[in-house]
């Protein structure tokens, strides 16, 4: 038989009592979050800025009242574990009572979508939403096998299409965006694959690949970079090194295909002998001239011959650098440009057309092709 508690809405916080048992799911507690709040007030859409509902739940940690988890820590000093919420608090009748998707009170669905394991409610009749047991939190999408498959290496659902088509890194999701350094697994923004199988933000990709085209993370490639590297060859062709430095070459680790080999000495680009790509790490330099042991020209002497301000980067590339390409900084990455004109973006990166991953929480993002987080 259901019970209820009624309380009348107010904007007054009073003090919390708790029941003597974890059985007793009904807390007399009136909090300031007992108000009606909305979706979108002007439609009459209850809910909050995050989500669409019409009811509240209340937090099992600090028995207080609020719309959603979102709006649960923004407002507190600690986190909501949303797993523990066992009352929810009706708006339509204003009772407080079990968690589900029915009002105890009014009978009204207080929810088109209701899962009983995230404590997650989202009356948007036009979201399609699942819950994930591998993953343990809720995605939109019509389900498992139907649009959307999980993976077990990479510990994330994927759309379909990507099924024994993507690269497979261990957990790869449980890690922090290399762009703005948020939790990606939980975060509320679009997360997409870029082409060496890392993850990262949509909106940061999007505005990383203005000025870089390496993976932040590896550092490859993000795309077919044939046609900027032409164009290097053709510079670097027309602007011919001093003769000074004919002598010198470079040894360089190419991040995109892995391999190590010697390259001409240039104070800035450095071409793979493998793959032919730029896109490389210069390990050490040398004077191959055994009649002349003297040293590299110094930086101050380089910088002189350059056109431009560059004497910091070229004093970077006649120093040893680490072989570990991964332990290199954005700053010292390839792809200052020798001409005005920027270097194409490959198609993929240009055109956004990255393989997407779950994001968790898109908001109406009707660009999300892969199931996003629903969860409190």
């Amino acid at each position: 038989m259901w019970q209820g508690n009624r309380s009348s809405p107010t904007h007054q916080t009073s003090s919390t009592t708790s029941t003597s048992s974890p059985s007793q799911a009904l807390h007399p507690v009136v909090s300031e979050g007992t108000g009606i709040s909305y979706h979108d007030e002007e439609k009459g859409i209850l809910g909050c800025p995050h989500y669409q509902r019409k009811c509240k739940l209340q937090a099992y940690c600090c028995k207080q009242i609020y719309s959603c988890r979102f709006c649960h820590d923004e407002a507190s000093d600690h986190a909501i574990v949303r797993s523990d919420t066992k009352t929810m608090y009706c708006m339509l009748c204003q009772t407080l009572q079990p968690a589900a998707q029915y009002c105890g009170g009014c009978q009204e669905q207080v929810a088109h979508y209701f899962c009983s394991k995230c404590k997650l409610w989202d009356d948007d009749p036009a979201k399609s939403i699942y819950h994930c047991d591998d993953c343990g939190i809720c995605r939109q999408g019509q389900g498992l096998g139907k649009d959307f498959f999980h993976c077990d290496k990479c510990n994330i659902c994927m759309s379909i299409s990507m099924q024994d088509k993507h690269r497979c890194i261990e957990r790869n999701l449980e890690s922090d965006c290399p762009i703005c350094g948020e939790y990606m697994f939980t975060s509320t923004t679009t997360v997409i694959f870029m082409p060496c199988g890392h993850c990262i933000h949509k909106n940061c990709y999007t505005e990383y690949i203005q000025t870089s085209y390496q993976c932040p993370t590896c550092l490859k490639s993000l795309g077919d970079m044939s046609e900027y590297f032409a164009r290097l060859d053709r510079e670097l062709e027309r602007q011919s090194m001093p003769a000074e430095y004919a002598k010198y070459i470079s040894h360089v680790f190419c991040n995109d295909c892995e391999l190590r080999s010697p390259a001409k000495y240039h104070f800035f680009y450095h071409k793979c002998a493998h793959c032919s790509s730029y896109n490389t790490t210069v390990l050490r330099t040398e004077n191959t001239d055994t009649d002349d042991p003297s040293s590299l020209p110094t930086a101050t002497t380089a910088s002189s011959m350059a056109t431009d301000t560059t004497t910091t980067t070229a004093s970077s590339t006649t120093t040893t650098t680490t072989t570990d390409a991964h332990e290199r900084s954005l700053g010292s990455m390839p792809g200052q440009y020798v001409s005005e004109d920027q270097p194409p973006r490959s198609s993929s990166a240009a055109n956004g057309n990255s393989t997407s991953l779950p994001n968790q929480d898109n908001h109406g993002d009707d660009n999300v092709t892969t199931p996003s987080r629903r969860s409190e």
